[in-house]
């Protein structure tokens, strides 16, 4: 069993994604990452889903990892743009129905995809994200969308050392570290597109449709989240699980913004669980 790394054209851009496929028929998970990371967090996960038979795939948004890094006079870098393509790249490779998992900032561009879309989810899956109007950018990721100071930030490959480990609160391996650097050691068109999307991120907007739309979701909702999470308020996220009793709150403790880089083996066993349950 491995992952495989793929390439699909869809329209005028280029995805990269990684791709695992079970033996059974259940729904294919489809993950979304956050900033400043890529699709490479979510292997440890797919792999266990694969030992027990679920197919999942896992793409780099539009500006990150290995997809198509274009210019923002190309592409918007905004809710809709990522949303728009999300769609695309779902339709184009024939996906109908599936379960989302969704971890970080950028990656509620997927919950309100799903929150638009109930019909196409099967269940949705969110660790620590923005859901809230409270939630603010980190000072940390702010500086990436200031003028000049942000150039000069988003050049540097051990931005990802500093925003992963201090988000996650835990070392990461040099050999995963050296994989998330990669692709800013490759070009600077990944610094400008994480400019771009910084600058164009309306978190205020997103999160109050987030908020909105989420205690009225239909769909099975689990959110996983790391308690001890630096950058975004377990209250709010508490107060918002109890609004709709398809919303299930687990707690992670000692886990942070980024809990499935060091807590794979008890997401994987609650990710099952929940995954298999009849509803």
């Amino acid at each position: 069993m491995s992952i495989a790394e793929k390439n699909i054209q869809v329209g005028s851009l280029e995805w990269f994604y990684r791709q695992v496929e079970g033996k059974d028929d259940k729904p294919t998970v489809v993950f979304l990452h956050g900033i400043p990371a890529h699709s490479f967090m979510w292997c440890e996960l797919m792999t266990q889903l694969e030992e027990k038979g679920f197919s999942a795939i896992a793409p780099d948004w539009i500006g990150s990892g290995f997809s198509a890094k274009p210019d923002k006079r190309e592409f918007a870098y905004n809710p809709e743009a990522f949303m728009r393509a999300l769609t695309e790249f779902l339709a184009a490779l024939e996906i109908e129905k599936f379960s989302l998992a969704v971890q970080g900032f950028v990656a509620t561009a997927g919950i309100q995809y799903a929150l638009a879309n109930p019909d196409k989810i099967d269940r949705l899956i969110i660790f620590n994200t923005p859901l809230t109007t409270d939630a603010k950018l980190p000072w940390k990721m702010q500086q990436w969308g200031i003028p000049f100071v942000g150039d000069m930030l988003t050049q540097d490959p051990l931005l990802v050392d500093r925003t992963l480990e201090g988000g996650s609160g835990f070392i990461i391996s040099d050999t995963n570290l050296e994989y998330y650097r990669l692709p800013y050691r490759q070009a600077s068109s990944v610094g400008r597109a994480l400019i771009a999307t910084i600058q164009n991120l309306q978190l205020k907007e997103v999160t109050q449709k987030i908020q909105t739309g989420l205690a009225n979701f239909s769909r099975p909702t689990q959110i996983i989240w790391g308690i001890e999470d630096p950058w975004l308020n377990l209250e709010t996220i508490a107060s918002l699980a109890k609004t709709n009793s398809n919303l299930e709150l687990i707690k992670l403790a000692e886990a942070k913004h980024y809990p499935q880089e060091h807590f794979s083996s008890e997401i994987g066993e609650l990710l099952l669980t929940f995954l298999r349950r009849q509803f």
